[in-house]
């Protein structure tokens, strides 16, 4: 076997390596990136949030009244059932009932495909401090919602259904949203009606809004001033999920090289002699010694003499055994 021949395996071996590299390349680089959550959706829901200042006659303080009833936020909290909220401290050292009703529900839910916020009010009455008899409100019943749903345009809705009273006098309110009712004696109220609002990814409905200014001269109370809201609903979309993070390259479908048909290391030592056209390597005595077997020993032009001494040695060996045995036996 030649020298050529002795290297093809290590050639095939170093293809057959760079091949399974380029073709494990592309399994690295398509490995799927991590997802996680994207923000989450937002709802609110209140059936009333009172903001008003109350003047106490005779007096240089104003007694700030701030009131919410039934006021939930999704994802912390869902839904609340309450029928009255209470404040003190604003007429005479008297507990005072800001909103009594039959029904009042405030409802606020979050998934990952919508928020929405949702609130429904029947038979409801509305007081200030200064007024204990006369309601500042009634209604029959409103309804509040805003719904905001992955991939749609948010929707705000706020109904108004029966009528409306307004310090004991039935109110007609104006299709343009807003009305205004004064009452002689006690005050002047700024209705806003059934205000709603959207963005691209948020929506806010108001069934009512109450600019109050009265000035009741009664129970030690000189003037009330502030905003009473009724029946408010807000969401904003979800954001779904997205990747947090991309690929650095794009899968390749083929590997990016082909394999060399070269072997990856060149031999460390070129040969002693130089082949003759025939296959062998010239003599002293101008024969050819055939080079066959060097090639599988790694011999050189010493070769023949290391054998001849060698054969020698193994000559004298067997000699020297012949001639102990014998004296043994003739000693025998």
């Amino acid at each position: 076997m030649n020298s050529n021949t002795f290297r093809m395996p290590v050639r095939r071996s170093a293809a057959a390596a760079t091949v399974a590299a380029l073709a494990v390349g592309p399994v690295l680089l398509a490995a799927p990136a991590a997802h996680a959550t994207g923000g989450e959706g937002r709802a609110t829901a209140v059936v009333l949030r009172a903001g008003l200042d109350v003047s106490l006659l005779g007096k240089t303080v104003n007694v700030p009244v701030r009131a919410s009833l039934n006021e939930v936020k999704a994802p912390e909290s869902e839904n609340e059932t309450a029928l009255s909220v209470k404040v003190q401290g604003a007429e005479g050292g008297e507990p005072i009932d800001i909103l009594k009703a039959d029904v009042a529900t405030a409802d606020a839910t979050v998934d990952e495909k919508k928020a929405e916020g949702y609130v429904n009010l029947v038979k409801a009455q509305v007081h200030v401090p200064g007024i204990p008899l006369l309601s500042l409100v009634e209604v029959e019943k409103v309804t509040s919602k805003a719904l905001c749903e992955v991939g749609k345009k948010p929707v705000a809705e706020s109904n108004v259904l029966g009528h409306v009273t307004v310090f004991g006098k039935k109110t007609t309110l104006s299709a343009a949203g807003r009305t205004q009712v004064s009452v002689p004696g006690v005050g002047e109220v700024t209705l806003d009606l059934s205000r709603t609002s959207t963005t691209s990814r948020t929506a806010a409905a108001t069934a009512l809004e109450l600019k109050v200014e009265v000035n009741p001269l009664k129970l030690g109370v000189a003037e009330v001033n502030g905003t009473v809201t009724l029946a408010q609903a807000t969401c904003e979309t979800p954001k779904g999920t997205a990747p947090t993070e991309k690929p650095t390259e794009k899968p390749t479908d083929n590997p990016t090289e082909k394999p060399t048909e070269r072997p990856s290391e060149q031999p460390s030592q070129q040969p002693s002699v130089k082949p003759s056209d025939a296959g062998g390597i010239k003599t002293n005595n101008g024969g050819t010694t055939p080079t066959e077997n060097l090639a599988e020993t790694g011999g050189s032009s010493t070769t023949p003499y290391i054998a001849a001494g060698a054969l020698a040695l193994l000559v004298a060996g067997g000699g020297a055994l012949v001639v102990t045995r014998s004296r043994s036996r003739s000693r025998g």
